[in-house]
């Protein structure tokens, strides 16, 4: 049923009465900007009337500026009137009221709106905060008072958690504001001194003061000063004690002062107390023994009397009056000398590993050197057990490589017949989908396999840093492109779209082509596994300045934020989670990172969960040479007639299944399962390529290659190396053995064509 008019009256009269009513102040506009309402307190703060206001632009009726700059700014109502948004409050806003006054001001808006959700105005809100302008101005500068401070000056809740670390905190006990803010007091407190605190928290709970209390600190580096604290209660404003504040002196240089003074009393306690270092007290002037501890006497077998008035030497602790003499002599001149390791002869015949301190002081009107030895025996013998065990680790950690080596070798050899055979198999015409579906899974999951076994090795090469680079200069987009038709099988599975033109411009860089190209495999290989099937992958190459630019970005899950800044660290995945459903061994941005440093370059990524992610790869340019200008610097010669071909391997089902593969592919292939038949074979069939595996029993495949190298009748043979060896110092041993290619098991037929395309007839 409609309202009737009184209704509708006496609901503006009730608003009108509810917003003069409320403590801030209020404005309301209509649609066009133009004042329909003012509060009381909106008129004191703008200095107009409601009369004077209304039907007036609010820009003139509330006039505000930026508190640092002095220029207008524009006002909350304005965007929530154009957006039909609720716009929040503003900072640092200046309100400038009718007669020139000036007060800061928070304000917000929000859009009016009627039952049909017609935006019909704006309201405007907004308070001065003077006041609390004033009070935030007198804590900056106590905080400046407090941290300009020489003494340190912290401050704890009453349950002994710090609030507040002032800079001469942090330069007397070491720790940064934020390494100690929200910890327990305790962590600058001594164990044999914890109960101090419950006993000063108990103090200032009853809002006593604590003056000049004297005590030990411990800084971060371990280090005890001696301080005096002052400590009082931190009260709110209703009273109550809430916390405390808390001045810490130095008091190490009085301390000192203190030292000295007794300097004689300490001595002897310390002579005749300590039971595990051993003191002597020589005449600075003569260098003959005053005074003994016990513990020295207990070593040497003798009592105070057979020591007194004897020179060092005498008693077995330098070797002979000379060198005692220099040593004086020394400690007199510099007044301080430091034996890391000194043997001396214990009473009981046993030889004694000393650490001795000497140093000369005045002791009443007399000069004397006091000589502390302290008993490193058993330390010697735990550097000797560390020494020993640092050579164990590193003997580990060398065997580590080798199993690695050996391990992803022997993991090579089974893939590298299997892959074959796919291979093979892919070769049938008539193939059901069963067949098809089938060769497909085995062909997916041998690349994974085979990727694995790379990755188990790259992670010993990250960590001790033995990747080494084969500069040349290079056409950045003949990298790119190979490194996509790698991974077109893995998209393609997914049923992944590639997106990439290649730019019709060299992109010319130095760098090392196979390494980059697994910059970019890996990327695509990462943007393949975290995007769902039937998911796009974008690949773009572009200059910027003097660099060449690579992005990689794909429609897939995304990184979540508390994931990106780790995502280039070692064993670092997005997929967490227990089922593992992505997959991998988290080495392939690590080593992204990795080769993009060691070319100079840098590697950024930017993600949301659910938006996909994006990779950029930059690079430094080279000046392109003529031939890049002229097209791509990659031209092989291709064969028209098949190749004489050498498949050398103990393996018989992997050596057989290459055979088989170059038989298909027109070449005329034999085999030989190891080093002997291989020699022997190459005099008799005089192959123009040998396919060589290096693990073989007896003559390996170095042997074999360096001795094809002597052979005159061999002088044209094409040397590949293909092995389930791959590491870097591997790929060196077979450049120095005379191979011209190096292929690592299990190599994809693709990657063998590639080679022998380059093989002239």
């Amino acid at each position: 049923m409609p309202e009737t008019k009184e209704a509708l009256f006496e609901q503006r009269e009730w608003l009108r009465v509810t917003l003069a009513s409320i403590g801030d102040a209020v404005i309301t506009t209509d649609t066009g900007g133009n004042v329909t309402f003012l509060n009381p307190v909106a008129e004191a703060l703008t200095g107009w009337t409601q009369n004077q206001a209304i039907g007036k632009p609010l820009t003139s009726v509330f006039h505000i500026v930026n508190e640092a700059s002095k220029k207008h700014v524009e006002s909350p109502s304005v965007r929530a009137l154009r957006e039909g948004v609720i716009v929040g409050l503003a900072n640092h806003t200046v309100l400038i009221s009718r007669v020139g006054t000036e007060r800061p001001i928070d304000d917000s808006a929000a859009p009016i709106r009627r039952s049909s959700g017609e935006i019909a105005g704006v309201v405007l809100v907004f308070r001065d905060i003077t006041e609390r302008r004033a009070a935030e101005q007198v804590h900056a500068r106590l905080a400046a008072i407090i941290d300009s401070s020489d003494d340190a000056i912290i401050s704890k809740t009453l349950d002994g958690f710090i609030v507040t670390w002032n800079a001469a905190a942090e330069r007397l006990l070491g720790y940064k504001a934020v390494e100690v803010v929200g910890r327990p007091i305790t962590v600058v407190v001594p164990p044999e001194r914890s109960e101090e605190e419950p006993r000063i928290l108990q103090q200032l709970q009853r809002g006593e003061r604590v003056d000049h209390f004297e005590t030990v600190r411990l800084a971060k580096d371990g280090s005890r000063i001696d301080v005096s604290l002052t400590i009082s209660p931190v009260k709110d404003a209703e009273g109550r004690i809430v916390g405390a504040s808390k001045i810490i002196r130095d008091i190490r240089d009085r301390k000192r002062s203190e030292q000295a003074l007794k300097q004689s009393e300490v001595r002897y306690r310390r002579l005749f107390e300590s039971a595990h270092d051993g003191v002597l007290i020589l005449d600075a002037d003569t260098g003959k023994i005053r005074d003994a501890n016990p513990f020295m006497l207990r070593a040497l077998g003798a009592t105070l009397d057979e020591l007194q008035g004897k020179e060092l030497w005498q008693i077995g602790i330098l070797s002979d009056a000379e060198n005692s003499r220099a040593t004086i002599r020394q400690l007199q001149e510099t007044g301080g000398i430091h034996y890391d390791h000194l043997p001396i002869a214990t009473s009981d015949g046993r030889q004694m590993e000393v650490e001795v301190i000497a140093s000369v002081y005045h002791e009443d009107s007399r000069r004397v050197i006091q000589c502390n030895f302290r008993d490193i025996t058993d330390r010697r013998e735990l550097e000797r057990q560390a020494r020993e065990q640092a050579k164990e680790l590193a003997d580990l950690h060398r065997r580590k490589d080798e199993f690695l080596a050996m391990l992803s070798h022997e993991l090579r050899n089974p893939l590298a017949p299997i892959l074959n055979a796919v291979q093979l198999l892919r070769l049938q015409q008539a193939r059901t989908p069963l067949q098809q579906e089938a060769h497909e899974m085995i062909e997916r999951q041998v690349g994974q396999l085979a990727r694995l076994v790379d990755d188990l090795l790259e992670v010993s090469r990250i960590t001790t840093g033995r990747i080494h680079l084969q500069v040349e200069l290079l056409d950045l987009r003949n990298v790119v492109g190979r490194a996509i038709q790698t991974t077109k099988f893995d998209c393609g599975a997914k049923s992944q779209t590639v997106a990439w033109s290649s730019p019709s411009q060299p992109f010319c860089v130095k760098g090392d082509p196979v390494r980059l190209e697994q910059v970019v495999v890996n990327l695509l290989n990462n943007a393949c596994k975290y995007t769902d099937r039937g998911g796009h992958i974008w690949v773009g190459l572009e200059q910027e300045n003097d660099e060449a630019v690579l992005r990689v970005r794909d429609n897939g899950i995304g990184i979540g934020a508390e994931m990106l800044p780790r995502i280039f660290d070692l064993f670092s995945q997005a997929d967490q989670s227990l089922h593992r459903s992505r997959g991998g061994l988290g080495v392939g941005l690590a080593l992204v990172k990795s080769l993009v440093t060691m070319h100079h370059g840098q590697v950024q990524v930017h993600s949301q969960p659910g938006t996909g992610s994006e990779f950029v790869v930059r690079l430094p340019m080279a000046q392109s040479p003529e031939v890049f200008k002229n097209g791509s610097s990659e031209r092989v010669e291709h064969l028209q007639d098949g190749l004489r071909m050498l498949v050398v391997d103990d393996n018989m089902d992997a050596a057989n299944s290459v055979a088989m593969l170059l038989r298909a592919a027109g070449h005329d292939a034999r085999v030989a399962h190891d080093g002997s038949s291989a020699l022997q074979a190459a005099l008799e069939f005089l192959p123009r390529v040998v396919l060589l595996d290096i693990g073989m029993p007896g003559l390996d495949g170095f042997d074999v290659a360096k001795w094809m190298r002597q052979e005159p009748a061999l002088k044209n043979i094409v040397l590949v190396a293909l092995t389930g060896y791959g590491q870097d110092s591997d790929r060196q041993r077979s450049r120095d053995a005379g191979f011209d290619h190096h292929l690592t098991k299990p190599a994809n037929f693709a990657k063998i064509q590639q080679v022998l395309a380059t093989i002239p007839k």
